[in-house]
């Protein structure tokens, strides 16, 4: 079965998802809805539906789901309209404005049983699913550590032409760190405790330019990582892994997981162990895992249409970003009150 999708959105972000619905062969993109010309002109491009609000998409056509790829603020309005006509969503990343946001739109779904993902898509990446399943496969023992690196270095041009980037809670915590801290749960379980600290931006906008945060999880391991879009440097997702040819590619590796038997790098995908028995007397190795590729918005768009058809549960459900998103509150508010957030 084939599943009909609407994107909500058809920007720069919306547009990738349009060719990734294209390439999947389990969904067929069927409208789009948005108010510009340009969205008009791509919605005839693709001889689909065009619609100018998701009131009218739903009266006059039947998606069998909807992705929403407009501006945060407009998520908990939007997502709610595709829960109250019963129509599964996936929505952009972050899931909404605030956590309680979140929490009204997640206990919406779940009382209507109505499929709700959010597009933390690394983590339909094939190499992390490698390292999720090496860390369940026990590879590399209990984790008692992890140290995230997201450092990049953003040009003034890209303040510039959007000058809201320069506002209070538009820095790399909400902006890059959202995507690190999912995968650092999805790799390593639910975040307790948070401690963190920020600067203000060396060009004098009202937001941040570096963080730091220490993260406890419910495990008993801790985690640290920093963020900045102020360094130039080669320790990022965005450099490392690969993922977008937009970005110039890295051999370096912006994630390091630390276990009792092993230790674990990503994107790179060694695996450091001893020889013989866990001493530092003892002879130390890195074994390389085989970094396969496909695209992960593709996957994440298969995934969705297998969600649809009832195939499969939302690896990134509702819950899940969620979550997420709360960790990146309490990394903002412990950084600006300077306390320890419990969560």
């Amino acid at each position: 079965m084939t599943s009909r999708l609407a994107i909500v959105g058809a920007g720069l972000v919306g547009v990738r998802h349009i060719e990734a619905i294209k390439s999947a062969d389990n969904v067929a993109l069927a409208a789009i809805v948005d108010t510009s010309e340009s969205a008009k002109q791509i919605a005839r491009d693709n001889q689909v539906g065009f619609y100018s609000s998701l009131d009218e998409l739903f009266n006059k056509d039947k998606p069998d789901g909807v992705l929403l790829s407009t501006p945060t603020t407009l998520h908990l309005e939007q997502g709610l309209q595709c829960i109250s006509a019963g129509c599964p969503v996936l929505i952009e990343k972050p899931i909404t404005v605030t956590s309680a946001e979140a929490q009204t739109l997640v206990a919406t779904a779940e009382k209507t049983s109505v499929p709700v993902l959010v597009g933390h898509h690394r983590r339909h990446n094939p190499l992390i699913q490698k390292a999720h399943e090496l860390i369940v496969e026990g590879a590399i023992g209990r984790i008692r550590s992890a140290q995230g690196i997201c450092w990049l270095y953003k040009p003034d041009d890209y303040f510039e032409i959007a000058p809201w980037r320069k506002l209070e809670g538009a820095g790399p915590i909400s902006v890059n760190l959202v995507h690190d801290i999912d995968l650092m749960r999805y790799l390593m379980g639910d975040v307790v405790q948070v401690q963190a600290t920020a600067t203000k931006s060396i060009r004098g906008f009202e937001n941040e330019d570096v963080a730091a945060a220490v993260l406890l999880f419910e495990s008993g391991a801790i985690g640290t990582i920093t963020v900045s879009d102020a360094i130039a440097s080669p320790w990022s997702w965005e450099l490392t892994a690969g993922e977008n040819p937009a970005y110039p590619q890295t051999s370096e590796s912006c994630l390091v997981i630390g276990g009792s038997e092993g230790s674990l790098s990503i994107p790179d995908l060694k695996l450091w162990s001893h020889a013989q028995s866990n001493s530092w007397w003892s002879a130390i190795a890195a074994q390389s895992y085989p970094r396969q590729y496909s695209d992960p918005l593709i996957n994440q768009m298969i995934h969705f249409g297998e969600v649809i058809a009832g195939r499969e549960s939302p690896l990134v459900s509702g819950a899940e970003g969620m979550k997420s998103l709360r960790v990146i509150e309490a990394i903002q508010d412990a950084a600006k009150d300077n306390v320890t957030i419990k969560l």
